[in-house]
């Protein structure tokens, strides 16, 4: 198990206290695509996939975002190829 599963089994655990980085540590192992023109928020999105998810880049990232970008990699798991 690399470092990208271990990170997103600690967060379907425990969704308190994650860092940006984690996040986007996890979206690039499952090909999510990243978008973040400056601001403060980081936009997490998979084609095919409806949800996008908005994390603001303030640490600690909020549970309630975790849970959010959680739904999202299970959502891209199912539909990559």
């Amino acid at each position: 198990m690399g470092t990208a599963e271990k990170l997103l089994e600690n967060m379907r655990h425990n969704p308190h206290d994650w860092r940006i980085e984690n996040l986007v540590t996890v979206a690039g192992k499952y090909g999510i695509e990243i978008r973040n023109h400056g601001g403060s928020h980081y936009i997490f999105s998979y084609p095919g996939v409806e949800l996008a998810v908005s994390v603001p880049a303030h640490r600690p990232i909020k549970p309630v975002y975790i849970k959010q970008f959680i739904v999202l990699i299970d959502q891209a798991k199912e539909k990559r190829p």
